[in-house]
């Protein structure tokens, strides 16, 4: 019996001293792997990032369409108007100033454009080609061609090109409407003539407007690196559409300093389908000026709000003359909509084509009326309708 005990005791003490060295070799590797700088839980790994992590298949699609414009203009350098006078002839010979007569010399410049179809037609900047004696189109495939003139929007800065080779790439065009602030976009170019560049940002800003650039702004602000060259290449999205055509940098250096902007898709698509047609935008007019409800200018009026603008002059036998209006009236809706400011009634305006009617909300002498006004053609030199 004493011999079973002592046994028992034994085998009692030997597992205690088991399940203690065990329990310990547990803890010690618990401990060990909780120092392991490469060991994380699968709660702890961060969220996987979406978006490509290289853009070249963008570049790939809408690269072959953007091509590098070059320009030359014929410049006559004029004598100095000493070298007509008499009195300087009398003095000098006349085979001195036979010698300083006007002489030519050839202006060259460098951009960019984008071919829109297969017919040949290239969008680009007006300022790119204003002036130009003879265009060159350079493709990225090596071939070239000299260029026509289709048609100018100085006041848009856009003009319409064509050149005439066969198997020509397309860019596609997407909808800049649909753009949001922080979307990937690419700039496509010739920035200093160095070549087709690609540069990458974001949208920054949409809508830009009051920048003084053109008449009609609506401008994507980005800042993808758009420099002197750049002007109509191509703002594609993160897949290659068309979004935007490249037209201006903020600078204070003449260098990008991530301020730029380009032209919607949109207004470029309706700008083209109209040089196409007529040769120019085609746009209504009303004849008239206004100025928009400053703070001060409304508090002076008596009115409780900003919103709209105020008449300051009336073209004579103009459509807004015809129809009443009165220099002092106040423009407060075009067609059921309330206009919030002079950008907001040169668009609605402008959109129209001539021949059509608007309804003009109009407010005088404390009362409010409707009044009806048909647009005519907009003329080249119209006076602007609303001053900021």
């Amino acid at each position: 019996m004493q011999t079973f005990v002592k046994t028992l005791a034994v085998a009692l003490f030997v597992t205690a001293l088991l399940v203690y060295f065990f329990t310990n070799i547990n803890a010690l590797t618990t401990q060990e792997d909780s120092h392991q700088p490469f060991v994380q839980s699968a709660e702890a790994n961060p969220p996987a990032l979406s978006g490509p992590v290289s853009y070249s298949s963008a570049v790939k699609i809408a690269s072959p369409a953007v091509v590098n414009i070059n320009t030359e203009k014929v410049v006559t350098v004029r004598n100095h108007p000493y070298f007509e006078d008499p009195v300087f002839k009398q003095m000098f010979g006349d085979s001195l100033v036979d010698g300083s007569k006007a002489r030519k010399r050839i202006e060259n410049s460098l951009g960019s454009g984008v071919i829109i179809n297969p017919d040949g037609y290239v969008l680009t900047n007006n300022h790119v080609i204003q002036g130009a004696d003879t265009i060159q189109v350079s493709l990225k495939d090596g071939r070239s061609s000299t260029a026509k003139v289709i048609g100018t929007d100085p006041e848009t800065d856009i003009a319409l090109l064509k050149i005439d080779l066969d198997n020509l790439p397309v860019i596609t065009i997407g909808d800049s409407e649909q753009l949001e602030i922080g979307d990937v976009v690419l700039a496509i170019g010739n920035p200093f003539g160095v070549g087709q560049t690609v540069t990458m940002g974001i949208v920054s800003a949409t809508g830009r407007s009051q920048l003084g650039i053109n008449t009609f702004e609506n401008f994507i602000q980005t800042d993808a690196a758009i420099n002197p060259g750049n002007s109509g290449g191509a703002l594609v999205d993160a897949y290659g559409r068309l979004i935007g055509i490249n037209t201006a940098l903020f600078s204070h250096s003449g260098g990008s300093q991530g301020v730029g902007f380009a032209i919607p898709s949109k207004m470029a698509k309706n700008i083209m389908a109209q040089l196409i047609k007529y040769g120019h935008a085609v746009r209504g007019w009303l004849g008239f000026e206004g100025h928009a409800l400053t703070p001060k200018l409304a508090e002076a009026l008596q009115l409780e709000t900003t919103e709209g603008i105020i008449i300051t002059a009336i073209i004579r036998n103009g459509p807004s003359h015809k129809a009443g209006l009165e220099p002092g009236d106040i423009i407060a809706g075009i067609d059921g909509k309330k206009v919030k400011n002079g950008q907001d009634a040169l668009a609605v305006i402008t959109a129209k084509q001539p021949g059509e009617k608007v309804t003009l909300t109009i407010k005088r002498d404390g009362r409010q009326y409707s009044v009806t006004a048909t647009t005519i053609t907009r003329p080249p030199q119209a006076i602007s309708e609303v001053k900021e």
